[in-house]
């Protein structure tokens, strides 16, 4: 068993050394584009967690002022600069929150070449499963093809993982306006309470 093993990873009498390097080119293309693919799912999967921690702080936030609006709202008798910051912080919270969720909804365009390795052209573009287990092995087997398509692939998901990005940027800089307005309503009910 142990020499079975030995054996399979002797190179094989029958190839030149010209072609043995061939192979591992082409092993070392293969690796580079997977690990390129999981790259980018990598960033998108990223920026989803950043989008929900962004919506979990929210959640607290917006539970702590829920329970305190009535005693917050009494210390501000028809203060109207009070009630301008209060807008606005809730303006940039919702607006936050929409880029938030934003982040979360698949875009999926479909002006792209049919791909034997996105999950919808395969359910939809390329009949049953043994035309489909057809139409991969081809491409497998023809590496320009195969290349080509998992370039696209490349291309699609940096698309994905730079809209993504975008979204999650929006939503971290009205956080950060809100959480500012948010600072100096604080700052405002403390010198109010203690005058």
């Amino acid at each position: 068993m142990e020499n079975e093993h030995l054996m399979s990873k002797a190179p094989n009498p029958n190839t030149t050394l010209s072609e043995d390097k061939k192979a591992g080119k082409h092993a070392d293309l293969a690796f580079h584009y997977w690990h390129t693919i999981n790259y980018f799912i990598g960033l998108i999967k990223s920026s989803e967690l950043k989008a929900g921690l962004i919506l979990s702080f929210y959640g607290i936030i917006l539970n702590f002022i829920y329970r305190n609006t009535n005693t917050i709202l009494d210390q501000f008798n028809n203060q109207i600069p009070v009630y301008l910051l209060l807008g606005l912080w809730l303006l940039c919270t919702m607006i936050s929150i929409y880029y938030s969720i934003r982040t979360f909804i698949p875009r999926i365009e479909s002006n792209y070449e049919d791909n034997v390795f996105f999950f919808g052209d395969i359910i939809s573009k390329y009949g049953d499963i043994k035309a489909f287990s057809k139409t991969f092995y081809n491409t497998s087997v023809n590496k320009e093809q195969r290349y080509d398509q998992m370039g696209q692939q490349i291309y699609i998901n940096a698309k994905i993982a730079a809209t993504k990005f975008k979204n999650v940027n929006l939503s971290l800089r009205f956080l950060a306006i809100g959480l500012i307005l948010l600072l100096i309503l604080v700052v405002s009910y403390v010198i109010i309470v203690i005058a």
